[in-house]
């Protein structure tokens, strides 16, 4: 099994959409998504940005996605202890979330104050893996521990499946967090993935019956390059390099 995770193009959060820059990646995008064989189904996040970036991808494809109501972006907020920003629940500073052993471990950054400050973010967590998985079991794969079980004698095109993502920096890295099994503490802190990148995972099955997931491309952006659009700085806090 594929899964493609794609964020939405430079977004627009007041309204809610895309800037200028953000409809000529999702453009540029869609030139890239239009040759992509094999997709089995299409989801995409109810907030307006992935939609309007999806569009461009639908209508060369001829395809149409499903909305799936939690693949909303992961905007369940906090207090910033240093700088008393409420907003997001990452972009602590590092000399405040580095200095906690448990942000570093897979279960322990639960248990740190700064998440447990707003009581909606671990019901929201957990709620997210819920759904992924109840995604990837209709799919023939059953979360087992920290990694994947599949019948493919009761689904036998399972490992032919490929499904497209369209939603947001967060939201991606919570996945990728129960995906591979790493905190999302380090991820939401450590990883950038920019405005209409593509993120590829797949699962690795050398044992019959299990599966891995084992990411392929991190944030890709080789359709901005091809078409000469500089990579968005949205969300990041230096400059972007375009490979």
């Amino acid at each position: 099994m594929r899964m493609i995770l794609i964020r939405h193009g430079d977004p627009d959060y007041q309204k809610d959409g895309l800037t200028e820059k953000g409809i000529r990646e999702a453009q540029l995008l869609s030139e890239r998504t239009v040759h992509w064989k094999g997709i089995t189904d299409i989801f995409c996040s109810p907030y307006g940005r992935a939609q309007k970036t999806a569009a461009y991808t639908l209508e060369q494809m001829g395809r149409e996605a499903v909305t799936l109501p939690w693949l909303h972006e992961f905007d369940h907020f906090i207090n910033d202890p240093v700088t008393g920003r409420h907003g997001v629940p990452w972009d602590l500073m590092p000399a405040y979330w580095t200095e906690i052993p448990e942000m570093y471990d897979k279960k322990g950054w639960r248990e740190t104050e700064v998440y447990r400050s707003n009581p909606s973010i671990l019901p929201a967590y957990d709620e997210v893996c819920e759904n992924l998985d109840k995604l990837l079991s209709s799919y023939g794969y059953k979360r087992y521990h920290n990694y994947y079980k599949t019948d493919h004698a009761e689904l036998p095109a399972a490992q032919d499946t490929t499904i497209v993502c369209f939603c947001h920096l967060g939201i991606i890295l919570v996945m990728l967090s129960h995906l591979l099994s790493i905190s999302p503490a380090v991820l939401l802190h450590s990883f950038y993935i920019a405005p209409t990148s593509v993120t590829v995972l797949a699962t690795e099955e050398r044992v019959p019956g299990i599966a891995s997931f084992r990411a392929q491309v991190l944030g890709d952006t080789s359709h901005l390059r091809a078409g000469n659009e500089p990579v968005s700085a949205s969300g990041y806090f230096t400059d972007t390099f375009s490979l």
